[in-house]
């Protein structure tokens, strides 16, 4: 039986001729590191230049949070078969739906935008040219990939770009650290009286903790069990169980390790070189590696701008892919990467919209900046709602049957929910009072 548990485990996506940490690893790798996008990389690049060491604290803290619900979120897909939106419209009232999956495709939307743009940004910096071509460019690349790649091929691929984010580690490597400084600011939180600061908190928790995760982890967990014959979900198939949710909890704590470590050192680099240089407005990714030049160096600046081109193809799938797998559900379309363009067309048609209306966003005169703050406030609203939900259903036996969620997982989701919560109010208050 143990043999049968562990073979029905085995990843169904990369075969036995990939690296064996590939063939282990699989939807909370891929979610972790999609969380940090060019948008997430300008929250961290900011953070670090505007308030240094002293704001490093908050990775530590974020982590058990961020892990403990995308656990959650893989966990209701595996067990139940069907992504976050579907088990929504089977179990809860049918007004909750629309507005969340209408609310998540805007933020979505947005910060694809935000994305394309900073990729766009990061080429110019690299070998100048036009920047509209080039994110018109990563956009038809991006939507090209998600549509037309067989499912197998296109999910090792997106393994592949994961190690981009190793970017970030290399510039660590280059820059003058205090680690006394740096240890200090770590492992003994600092707290300010200053609205910036609470912003900043608020900002962070926002970007590692997103709703397109939550979607994303759920509906790659219900297609890897598709593409697997051995596979069934965890209420048919009790027997899997022990496996399924060993191999979930290593995938994903490892995913969501990946990220936070990426996202300090991101911190990390910009506390030591731009906060230590005073150059403390950030804005954007490509500003960050703009500024890094003159102060860390030709490498390190070509390091991290590097890094925001991989980590944007990796992230542009993700938001656009969960923000189809949301509509999909909500709307009973057959749905999947997996399925070929003329077995799933709306499906691929909201990737290609979503894709669409990002690079609009981009010529549109609003301002990006602007539009991805209004992005991360619709996230965090977004977000609460559908983290009571989600611990709501993980408690139900007639969804989860002996599977519910209990002990330190279920304390410790509750414990980001209301976190989250804390979080959106914050924001409220220091960005409109």
């Amino acid at each position: 039986m143990a043999k049968k548990i562990r073979d029905s485990e085995k990843d169904p996506v990369v075969g036995t001729s990939k690296p064996k940490l590939l063939s282990v690893l699989g939807p909370g790798i891929i979610t972790g590191a999609a969380d940090d996008d060019p948008s997430g990389i300008a929250t961290y690049s900011q953070a670090g230049a505007q308030f240094g060491f002293a704001i490093t604290w908050t990775m530590l803290f974020s982590y058990p949070l961020m892990a403990a619900i995308q656990e959650i979120s893989a966990r209701i897909g595996r067990t139940t078969g069907h992504g976050i939106a579907t088990n929504l419209r089977t179990y809860y009232p049918p007004w909750i739906l629309p507005v969340i999956v209408a609310l998540l495709f805007i933020a979505n939307t947005i910060n694809i935008g935000a994305d394309l743009g900073a990729m766009g940004d990061a080429v110019g910096l690299l070998i100048g040219g036009n920047v509209a071509l080039y994110v018109v460019l990563f956009a038809l690349l991006s939507a090209c990939l998600q549509i037309f790649l067989q499912y197998a091929r296109y999910v090792s691929i997106l393994k592949w770009l994961t190690f981009s984010l190793f970017a970030y580690f290399g510039t660590v490597m280059v820059v003058k650290i205090p680690y006394g400084e740096l240890a200090y600011g770590f492992f003994v939180p600092t707290f300010s009286a200053d609205t910036a600061f609470w912003t900043t908190v608020v900002a962070i928790l926002g970007t590692t903790i997103s709703p397109y995760l939550f979607f994303w982890q759920a509906s790659q967990e219900v297609e890897d069990e598709r593409e697997s014959a051995s596979r069934q979900p965890l209420v048919d198939a009790p027997e899997q169980s022990k496996g399924a949710i060993h191999r979930i909890r290593w995938d994903t704590y490892v995913g969501m390790g990946f990220s936070s470590l990426v996202a300090l050192a991101i911190m990390v680099t910009t506390a030591a070189t731009l906060h230590v240089a005073g150059k403390t407005d950030i804005q954007t990714s490509a500003q960050a590696a703009e500024a890094l030049k003159p102060i860390a160096g030709q490498f390190a600046f070509t390091i991290f701008a590097l890094g925001i081109i991989g980590t944007g193809l990796l992230a542009i799938p993700v938001l656009a892919g969960s923000a189809a797998y949301a509509l999909g559900e909500a709307r009973k379309w057959p749905i999947g990467l997996a399925r070929k363009p003329k077995e799933a067309k709306a499906f691929y048609a909201t990737i290609a919209a979503a894709t669409l209306i990002g690079i609009l966003v981009d010529f549109s005169p609003i301002d990006p900046i602007k539009a991805l703050f209004w992005s991360a406030v619709i996230n965090g609203i977004v977000s609460v709602p559908v983290m009571v939900m989600m611990m709501l259903m993980t408690a139900r036996t007639d969804i989860m049957k002996k599977n519910t969620v209990k002990g330190p997982l279920c304390w410790i989701g509750w414990l980001a929910t209301v976190v989250m919560a804390a979080a959106v109010i914050g924001m409220v208050l220091t960005s409109f009072l």
